[in-house]
């Protein structure tokens, strides 16, 4: 059989999956915290027709005679370029600016990151994403990372004090003001950085988790490589919509041309058949 056929298969196939890339990119554009996909190829193994030679003191040196078998992928990877701000004035909804932190939740012992930080305090005081999962606090004196917990004040006649306001400063510091004008720090928001954020696994839920090629997670506060915290925003995702159809139009030329590679191959194929009649 035709070499060619095989290799148009395998562009239809790569230029099929650039489409999923590329629709669930476009999926997300309005996605808080979402980091767009970007898949790259290269060539497949070739086939060695004739190898090279070196030239000798009557003749030249010959290159060798290679036909390629088309094209595979070579990476599906997670960009993690920092996108715009929106303002919802809203004091839990956080985002990070100027840095490559991320926030870091709990659910059952197991850590995730995420940028997206629109957060919430549940019945029992505790800071939590839009899951459930709980926001992890950081003390960076001691480093040590917990729960965040927002206390019910107690007033000397044993009532329970309302929460007026919270504030979060930029180092990701949590301040409770009570209606009886008492002021708590709470805590530090974690975040948390890697070596390689590039080799995050993805989760869903806009969670992401550490892998071997990741590193592990270094914790801090706001503040440095780790970024600004910003209270009354969130990031935005990251994709383009420009530039997402732009490289739908590539993919579907592709996957266009690949099967006329095909047709061609089979017409020929048809040709060799019907000389016998």
């Amino acid at each position: 059989m035709l070499r060619s056929m095989y290799s148009g298969i395998s562009g239809m196939k790569n230029m099929q999956i650039k489409l999923d890339v590329i629709g669930n990119n476009i999926a997300n554009v309005n996605t808080f915290g979402f980091k767009k996909g970007r898949i790259t190829f290269k060539d497949a193994m070739y086939q060695t027709i004739g190898s090279a030679s070196g030239g000798t003191a009557t003749r030249g040196g010959i290159n060798a005679k290679q036909v390629g078998l088309g094209s595979e992928i070579a990476s599906i990877d997670t960009i993690h370029t920092e996108s715009s701000m929106q303002n919802t004035s809203r004091t839990l909804d956080l985002a990070i600016t100027n840095g490559d932190g991320y926030f870091v939740v709990n659910d059952g012992g197991q850590d995730y990151f995420t940028r997206a930080g629109n957060f919430y305090i549940d019945e029992t005081g505790l800071l939590v994403n839009s899951d459930g999962f709980r926001v992890q606090g950081f003390n960076p004196e001691t480093n040590v990372r917990g729960d965040i917990t927002i206390p019910k004040q107690i007033d000397e006649g044993g009532n329970s004090v309302g929460l007026q306001s919270i504030s979060i400063s930029q180092t990701g510091e949590i301040i409770a003001q009570y209606e009886n004008g008492t002021v708590n720090t709470i805590s530090n928001i974690a975040l948390a950085r890697f070596s390689n954020a590039e080799g995050l696994d993805k989760a869903g839920g806009n969670l992401y988790q550490s892998s071997p090629n990741s590193g592990d997670p270094q914790f801090g506060i706001g503040g440095g490589s780790y970024g600004t915290v910003v209270s009354g925003k969130l990031e935005m995702s990251n994709v383009d919509l420009s530039e997402e159809f732009t490289e739908m139009i590539v993919a579907q030329r592709g996957f266009q041309a690949n099967s006329r590679i095909i047709t061609t191959s089979d017409e020929i194929l048809q040709e060799l058949v019907n000389l016998k009649r």
